[in-house]
């Protein structure tokens, strides 16, 4: 790794993820962090499965039309070799370009046109995956109107001088939080300008409410509440995550991201009778799972597994990769399943195993019939409970 390369690396931070996702995240157009070499370190919202899987040559690097086109201080809008709208900021410091944001990867409404000229047969001879699987991958490609582009172009113009800021200043804490504070307020005012003229009806309720606990926060910032601030910040951005409500496929770094806010939440509320621990490595992180699959079993270990211990217990979570699989486990050191809610699990009937066979439904959809839920274990000493997925979505074919 270069020098260059070695800085932006060593300046990202835990924060940098949820600082900047949220406000992106009613759009859903893609947007990452990536170095001088193209690798991409930071997932604001993820790319479409066409240009992750079918053009990325390495999952964890850009495509080579973005290669292609780094250069030191260039801005660049241009459309790729399949048509799609992509934009290049560069990240800068004291004029040296350490990294860029990239992302876009959409059609606009004049180049939608040409997604009906990809050879679809001939790309999935040359990439070795199903033809299925790579129509599936074109018509999800999401087709945005020319200004909003335009409007996204302009929010991640501003996030990416805000980033640049971010990496040469030593901020101290009340700055970054009144920082902070300031560029919410100034980035949902813009993604309402393009949000109302999309749907407005549908826009008032989350406008106001990520407004009002905007506000809140701020007023526990200066009466220096700062776990109530906290707290308003982690509920505002899981209130975020789940809007987006779609049925694509997530990052499991996003996932985790989420995870952590919604156990932070909840050891506010139990104290020390809940304990966590999250050890997922960063290689399994940029990997790909639907929306909300974690966090349901999470919270059936805490429900049924640490809730009813009068000292509470401890919840973990761990990712490994074998082969061409990962397996996520989450555990607890509670009383195990209830035989009750063991045999609603195996009962189609039962409302109480709803949750569980849904969420193992929308696995086996996604990847197939080897892949989903399991009981690893659930006895007196605790609870195990796997999710598996491919490292491919097209693990089904």
């Amino acid at each position: 790794m270069d020098k260059t390369n070695e800085t932006l690396k060593n300046l990202l931070d835990a924060n940098l993820y949820s600082r900047y996702s949220g406000l992106l995240s009613l759009s859903n157009i893609s947007l990452q962090l990536i170095d001088t070499n193209g690798q991409i370190l930071l997932e604001f919202n993820p790319s479409p499965d066409f240009c992750k899987f079918i053009c990325q040559e390495d999952e964890a690097r850009i495509c080579s039309d973005y290669i292609s086109k780094l250069e030191p201080g260039k801005k660049l809008r241009f459309n790729c070799r399949y048509g799609l709208a992509n934009m290049l900021l560069p990240v800068e410091i004291n004029n040296q370009t350490i990294g860029y944001v990239v992302g876009a990867q959409v059609y606009s409404t004049d180049s939608e046109y040409q997604k009906y000229l990809i050879d679809i047969n001939e790309l999935a001879k040359e990439k070795e995956l199903a033809p299925e699987f790579i129509a599936k991958s074109i018509a999800a490609i999401r087709t945005i109107e020319e200004n909003k582009i335009g409007i996204h172009e302009q929010i991640c113009n501003h996030i990416t001088q805000n980033i640049s800021y971010d990496f040469s200043q030593s901020i101290n804490t009340a700055d970054k939080a009144i920082a902070r504070l300031s560029i919410e307020k100034e980035m949902l005012e813009k993604k309402i300008i393009d949000l109302e003229a999309k749907n407005m009806s549908l826009l008032i309720n989350p406008h106001f409410l990520f407004n009002t606990l905007n506000s809140i926060a701020r007023i526990a910032y200066f009466e220096k509440s700062h776990t109530t601030e906290e707290l308003i910040y982690c509920l505002s951005d899981l209130l975020r995550y789940n809007l987006k409500q779609d049925d694509e496929l997530h990052t499991i770094g996003a996932e985790i991201d989420n995870i952590e806010k919604y156990l932070y939440i909840q050891k506010i509320r139990f104290k020390n009778r809940l304990e966590y621990d999250i050890d997922i490595a960063d290689n399994i992180k940029p990997y790909r799972i639907p929306n909300m699959i974690i966090q349901p079993v999470v919270e059936n270990a805490l429900i049924h597994g640490i809730t009813p211990k009068r000292d509470g217990g401890k919840i973990k979570i761990t990712a490994e990769k074998y082969k061409n699989d990962i397996n996520i486990s989450v555990m607890d050191n509670g009383n195990g399943f209830p035989k009750e809610v063991l045999q609603s699990l195996h009962d189609s009937e039962n409302k109480l195993g709803i949750g569980f066979r849904s969420t193992d439904n929308r696995l086996k959809r996604y990847f197939g019939e080897n892949y989903g839920l399991k009981i690893a274990k659930s006895d007196y000493s605790g609870s195990t409970v796997t999710i598996s997925i491919p490292t491919k979505p097209n693990a089904r074919r």
